[in-house]
């Protein structure tokens, strides 16, 4: 089976504090690549998160593990790609793709697999989350059994409305409503396993997620710790605050960007005013790119093509900050390639914890490149809708063996002659090279079929699918 190595680099010394470093995660919803102003965008204002790019490093080729939201959080949790954890949704009978875990889902992150809350546990670090989940909301898929101590937070997105039953339950439950598996609000506000609001007011979830992170960090201060942070905006619906409704010149959209900023903000101020700043790394990324068929109430992949949802540039390259004062140089622009499934490792890395024996990993330690080293570790990145694998990247060199462009309703067009980009020096996926380079379309067509051998672990859902036919 095929893997990417694992470069573990030791723990760096920590000179202000003789202990391991504490690590944040940021995690924001359909964040596009050209949505911050230190990513270009002309009239969205985030000071505070400029700011942080300019005392930390800001990374200018990060990807996601996923085009879309439940596969990208399994990856960046576990290290690992989805179709190893069997959370990468799956073409319903409608032939939809890119299906994630909704108001009726049976599924979740099998219990099977390590997160790094589970792994940075063992080294006695406490471990919380604050905001969404998406990994499962029946209770044995809820965070308390995946390593967090502590939950505040939505179990899945929201989208404003109630949505009708999935097909799968629905094939489940053939005789009706009434027999259907799941009976629940579309969004759920938990404190730990108990659901405390349903329905939550979605104006004020980015300052209460905010207070209760300021208060997680502060009850922690000191020990080691590992805070997800994962906020649930920008995704639709969008509402904010009265502080920051009406202010952007960006409309409701950049209302919302400009109130994560103002949270990002208060984090950071808060690790100084406490004296730990220099003991913890900081991570700002997205979970995959805009959702363009949002139209104004979506966000923007900047020079990139296409968005959430396709394995163009746009839809797995997103904006991502790292934030360490004295350890990570300030004003650093790295244009090494990494992936949200790298943080597994480096983490790992930097604590001391034990990476597992028993299983494959994808990511691989970038603590080299955090404290300024040139290049990468990383020589891959894959591009998968759900199981299917449509892209493979070597360096600079990505070619495209099967295309479709974010929630169209064509089907994916197989290229019989792969399409092949330079995406540095066109990194707007505009011209095509295969004709002048069927070398390096060979070589990564090798590669292609190579990882095609990784046999996906069944979803939930493709479980139920086989069980009812």
């Amino acid at each position: 089976m095929f893997a990417l190595p694992l470069f573990m680099a030791p723990a760096l010394q920590c000179s202000s504090q003789d202990r391991h470093p504490s690590f944040i995660i940021i995690f924001v919803d359909d964040l596009g690549y050209g949505d911050l102003g230190c990513y270009g965008h002309p009239t969205i204002m985030t000071p505070n998160i400029d700011n942080m790019a300019d005392e930390g490093m800001r990374f200018t080729q990060f990807y996601v593990g996923a085009a879309v939201c439940s596969p990208s959080r399994a990856a960046l949790l576990t290290g690992r790609l989805a179709i190893r954890t069997g959370v990468y949704g799956t073409t319903d009978p409608v032939g939809n793709r890119g299906v994630v875990f909704l108001q009726n889902s049976i599924g979740g992150l099998p219990a099977s697999e390590i997160t790094i809350a589970e792994m940075l546990k063992e080294k006695g670090y406490a471990t919380g989350l604050i905001g969404k989940w998406h990994l499962g909301h029946q209770p044995e898929f809820l965070p308390g059994k995946q390593g967090f101590d502590y939950w505040f937070g939505i179990d899945h997105h929201q989208n404003g409305v109630r949505r009708a039953p999935s097909i799968a339950t629905d094939r489940l439950n053939p005789s009706g409503e009434e027999e259907r598996a799941v009976k629940r609000p579309w969004c759920s506000l938990y404190r730990n396993d108990t659901v405390i609001e349903e329905n939550p007011d979605m104006r004020y979830l980015t300052k209460r997620y905010t207070d209760e992170a300021l208060r997680f960090i502060s009850r922690n201060k000191d020990r080691p710790f590992f805070l997800y942070f994962a906020n649930n905006n920008p995704h639709v619906p969008l509402y904010a605050t009265e502080d920051f409704e009406g202010k952007s010149k960006r409309g409701i959209y950049g209302d919302v960007v400009e109130e994560i900023d103002w949270s990002v903000g208060k984090i950071l101020e808060k690790l100084k005013e406490l004296g730990i700043d220099r003991n913890t790394l900081v991570w700002f990324i997205s979970d995959n790119g805009p959702w363009l068929q949002r139209r104004q109430n979506g966000g923007s992949a900047g020079l990139l093509r296409e968005g959430k949802n396709s394995t163009w540039e746009g839809g797995m390259r997103v904006p991502c900050i790292a934030w360490w004062p004295g350890t990570v140089p300030a004003g650093g622009v790295s244009p090494s390639l990494i992936a949200a499934m790298d943080l597994f490792p480096t983490f790992a890395g930097l604590s001391g914890a034990k990476i597992p024996g028993d299983r494959t990993f994808d990511g691989v330690d970038i603590t080299g490149v955090l404290k300024g080293a040139q290049g990468s570790p990383r020589e891959f990145i894959y591009y998968y809708i759900n199981d299917k694998l449509y892209a493979v990247r070597k360096g600079p060199w990505k070619a495209h063996f099967i295309t479709h462009d974010s929630y169209t309703p064509d089907l994916p067009v197989v290229h019989e002659i792969p399409l092949l980009y330079h995406l540095e020096v066109d990194p707007s996926e505009k011209y095509d090279l295969s004709g002048k380079f069927p070398g390096i379309v060979e070589e990564l067509t090798r590669e292609y079929e190579k990882q095609k051998l990784i046999r996906p672990v069944p979803s939930e859902i493709d479980k139920v699918m086989e069980n009812q036919n």
